[in-house]
């Protein structure tokens, strides 16, 4: 599988996510939402944004890791948070994770802000798209 990321050139780079991935051969892997679940179906880090992001980022890693893939190729996230300002003001904690396990690899990203989950205590949740 090849990837090539995409930004228009006439446009400012962004910082944190690509505006597009375009990828050749391999096979998809569409990654239902995860949430801030342990292996036991309990919720991590209750109230604490950044704490349930870390535990989504290894959700997603094993995920990808049983279907054959790493991180790095995810090609779509798609984060659904239920407090937009929190999120933000949490961003350099919430980059800082993203970064240990993403490295520099950005995909296509989506941010929305919701009114609530199916599950209580539950502070974002995200789903993907990859391409092995």
């Amino acid at each position: 599988m090849t990837m090539k990321i995409i930004n228009p050139k006439k446009w400012k780079k962004p910082i944190g996510y690509s505006n597009a991935i375009k990828t050749t051969g391999g096979d998809m892997v569409f990654l239902g939402g995860q949430v801030a679940f342990d292996p036991d179906f309990n919720v991590v880090g209750k109230g604490d944004l950044v704490a349930q992001f870390e535990q989504v980022m290894k959700n997603l890693a094993t995920v990808m890791e049983a279907a054959g893939g790493s991180l790095q190729d995810i090609v779509k996230l798609t984060i659904f948070v239920q407090d937009k300002d929190d999120y933000l003001a949490k961003a350099k904690a919430i980059g800082s994770s993203y970064r240990w396990h993403f490295g520099t690899h950005y995909p296509a990203m989506t941010l929305v802000e919701i009114a609530r989950f199916y599950e209580e205590d539950v502070l974002l949740e995200i789903e993907g798209i990859a391409v092995l």
